[in-house]
C-alpha cells in the first residue's frame, strides 16, 4: 500500500515491512521516517546509525512515557505546545501516537484555543520549516518549490491568508499555524497520512501595525494585497494548485469574511474545495441542533433561530440550519423565515445600504418590525429581537464576549422550556457566555453547547457535561471522503449528511444528561462514520462515481494510517 512517497510491502511470510534507502543523520533528521531511540539493533546497523544514538533501543511504549512526561513538565499551555510542535518536527509517528493516547487533554493544545497565542507569537518562536509560504514573488514558480517539498503525493491542503486568524484577526505570516495544526487533526482524526499533508500561508502583507513594526516579523513587511490585485494573486494561486497537485484537496481556512465567500464561490467548481469556517462550523453546529431537538422531541420546524454574528462562520450556520429545513421538508421560504442573523448593526434588514451579498439571503423585510417596540427608529438589537418574537435557539458567532444576558435566557424560556443556547466563539475569552451562568439564568433547563473546550458544570446536584461544537467533528471526515471518493466538487449536501452523521454519534447516555456532542477523544470513531456516510451515499446515488463496485469500508481502511513503527529494511 502506498503512504506519500514510501511504499509498504509484505514480504514471503506476509509480514509488513518499510523499504529505505535514507541512512544515518539523513534517516534521523526524516520526521516521517526517524525513530530515534526505537530503532532496533539491526537497523542501526543496516542504516548507518551506530554510534547516532544512545546504546540502549527503547520500546515505542518507553517513547510515549518519556515524551508524555516531557508534556507534562511543561509551565504553560504554550510551552506544551512548542514541545508537542518540536516532537512532530523530528518524529511524526511518535507525535501522532502520543496525540491518540491523549486527544482530550492534547487537541486543545495543538489547535485551540492555545495555536491562537502561537500564531500571535509566531515570529518570536519560530524554530523549524514545515510547509509552503506562497508570496507574490513565488507564486508563478510554486511548480519549482512543489519539487523541494519533501511530500510528492499530497492529498489534502489547507491555506491561510491570515486576515481572519480564529477571534485574533490578522497575524500576517503566523497565520501558518493554523493549517499546521488543522492538518495534525485530519492526521490524528481521519488518519491521514502527515506526507500527505500540506500547510501553505499565503503572505501577501499584513495591516496589523504591530507586527509591521516589530523588527522579528518574519512575514513581508507590508500592508495587504486588495481588491483586484488580491483576486489576480488568488487566481494565480488556485491555478497552481490544479496543476501541482492535481490529487489534492483544498480547505481555505481563517480568510476575512467576505474572502472566505468570494474564494469558495469563485473555486469550488475549478477544484475540490471548502471552507471550513463557513461549512464546517455550520455542519458541527446544525448536529448540535440536531441532538437538542431529540432531547426536546421536536423537529427542527419547530424552532426559530437566531445567528447572533453574520461573519463567515455565522452565516455558513444559516446555510446548513436551512439546508436542514429544506432536508425535513419545509418550503425555502418557510426555511428562511426561521432564521434571523444579526450583525453589529443589529438585526440584518433587506433595504440596508452597501450590505453585503452572502448576507442577503437571511435579510429580513421592515415590515417583519413594523409593530416592535424598539429604541431606535430601523435597528433591531438581540434584545428587541427576542423581546418580540418566538426564538428558541441562541446561536452566538460574533467573537463579543458576555454577549448573552440573562434577560435573554429567561425571555427564551417563556416561549420554550428548553431553549438552545449555544456561545460557539473562539477564544474562550470571547465566548458570548459561560456555561455555568446559562444553567443558572434557565435553572439547568438550557441545552447549552459551545465552541471552545469548557469542564463539567455542576449546578443544583446535578452534573452538566458541555459538548463542544468543534469543527475537528466534521472536516477530517469530509475530506477522508472526498480523497477516496476523488470527487470534482465537495458539496453542501455532503455537510448536510456530515451533520446527520455526527448526531449519530451522540449517545443516548449524553442526550439524556443534556450534551449535544460526543466526547474529543471519540474523533477517529466519529470521522470514520462521517465519511462512511457521505462514500455510502455518493456510491449509491451518483452514476459515475469512482466508488460504483467498490467495497467501501476496504476503501476507507486503506487510507488511514495508524502510528505505529513498521520494521524497515534497507533498500
Amino acid at each position: 500500500m502506498t503512504i506519500g512517497k514510501y511504499l509498504r510491502w509484505k514480504d514471503e511470510n506476509g509480514n509488513e515491512f518499510r523499504p529505505v534507502s535514507l541512512t544515518g543523520t539523513a534517516l534521523l533528521n526524516d520526521r516521517t521516517l526517524n525513530k530515534s531511540t526505537a530503532f532496533t539493533y539491526e537497523e542501526r546497523e543496516a542504516f548507518q546509525l551506530d554510534g547516532l544514538l544512545p546504546p540502549r533501543v527503547q520500546t515505542f511504549e518507553d517513547q510515549l512515557n518519556r515524551v508524555y512526561d516531557g508534556f507534562r513538565n511543561a509551565s504553560t499551555d504554550i510551552e506544551k505546545y512548542l514541545f508537542l510542535r518540536a516532537l512532530q518536527d523530528r518524529n511524526e509517528t511518535l507525535f501522532y501516537a502520543l496525540l491518540s493516547h491523549h486527544v482530550e487533554e492534547m487537541t486543545p493544545i495543538i489547535y485551540t484555543p492555545t495555536v491562537g497565542k502561537a500564531c500571535q507569537e509566531f515570529s518570536h518562536r519560530y524554530q523549524k520549516a514545515r510547509g509552503l509560504y506562497i508570496t507574490e514573488d513565488n507564486v508563478d514558480n510554486m511548480g519549482e518549490l512543489a519539487r523541494h517539498f519533501m511530500g510528492k503525493d499530497i492529498k489534502i491542503i489547507v491555506v491561510t491568508d491570515s486576515q481572519g486568524i480564529l477571534g485574533l484577526g490578522d497575524q500576517g505570516v503566523g497565520g501558518m499555524g493554523i493549517p499546521i495544526g488543522k492538518l495534525s487533526l485530519y492526521t490524528l482524526g481521519a488518519g491521514i497520512h502527515p506526507a500527505h499533508c500540506l500547510p501553505i500561508a499565503l503572505d501577501i502583507g499584513t495591516d496589523n501595525q504591530e507586527l509591521l513594526d516589530d523588527p522579528m516579523y518574519l512575514g513581508v513587511p507590508r500592508k495587504r494585497l486588495r481588491g483586484e490585485e488580491y483576486k489576480a494573486f488568488i487566481k494565480k494561486f488556485v491555478h497552481q494548485v490544479k496543476r501541482h497537485f492535481p490529487k489534492a484537496v483544498l480547505q481555505w481556512e481563517d480568510f476575512s469574511k467576505s474572502n472566505a465567500f468570494d474564494n469558495l464561490n469563485d473555486y469550488e467548481d475549478y477544484l475540490p474545495s471548502f471552507n471550513d469556517d463557513i461549512q464546517g462550523t455550520g455542519s458541527v453546529v446544525l448536529a448540535g441542533i440536531l441532538g437538542a431537538v431529540k432531547i426536546k422531541e421536536e423537529t427542527l420546524a419547530d424552532q426559530t433561530y437566531v445567528v447572533y454574528g453574520a461573519g463567515a462562520g455565522g452565516v455558513g450556520v444559516a446555510d446548513q440550519i436551512y439546508a436542514g429545513l429544506l432536508k425535513e421538508g419545509c418550503t425555502q421560504q418557510a426555511a428562511r423565515d426561521k432564521i434571523f442573523i444579526l450583525d453589529s448593526q443589529g438585526l440584518v434588514f433587506d433595504d440596508r445600504d452597501g450590505l453585503d451579498e452572502y448576507k442577503k439571503r437571511y435579510a429580513k423585510p421592515h415590515t417583519i418590525a413594523a409593530d416592535w417596540h424598539t429604541e431606535e427608529l430601523g435597528k433591531v438589537t438581540l434584545t428587541e429581537l427576542i423581546n418580540n418574537h418566538p426564538v428558541t435557539v441562541l446561536l452566538g458567532t460574533s467573537g463579543i464576549g458576555g454577549a448573552f444576558k440573562e434577560e435573554h435566557v429567561q425571555k427564551m424560556m417563556e416561549y420554550t422550556k428548553r431553549p438552545m443556547v449555544f456561545p460557539l466563539s473562539n477564544p474562550t475569552a470571547n465566548c458570548e457566555a459561560l456555561p455555568a451562568d446559562i444553567y443558572q439564568w434557565s435553572d439547568g433547563q438550557a441545552i447549552v453547547a459551545t465552541g471552545s473546550p469548557f469542564g463539567n458544570v455542576d449546578y443544583n446536584g446535578t452534573e452538566y457535561r458541555i459538548g463542544q461544537g468543534n469543527n475537528v467533528f466534521i472536516f477530517p471526515g469530509v475530506g477522508l471522503a472526498a480523497i477516496v471518493s476523488q470527487t470534482k466538487k465537495v458539496t453542501m449536501d455532503m455537510f448536510t449528511m456530515a451533520s446527520y452523521a455526527l448526531a449519530e454519534c451522540v449517545s443516548e447516555e449524553d442526550l439524556a444528561a443534556g450534551c449535544v456532542y460526543p466526547r474529543i477523544k471519540e474523533l477517529k470513531e466519529v470521522s470514520h462514520h462521517v465519511a462512511m456516510t457521505i462514500l455510502k451515499h455518493m456510491q449509491e446515488t451518483d452514476p459515475d462515481s469512482t466508488l460504483r463496485g467498490k467495497d467501501i469500508d476496504l476503501e476507507v481502511v486503506e487510507h488511514m494510517w495508524e502510528p505505529t513503527y513498521l520494521p524497515y529494511r534497507r533498500v
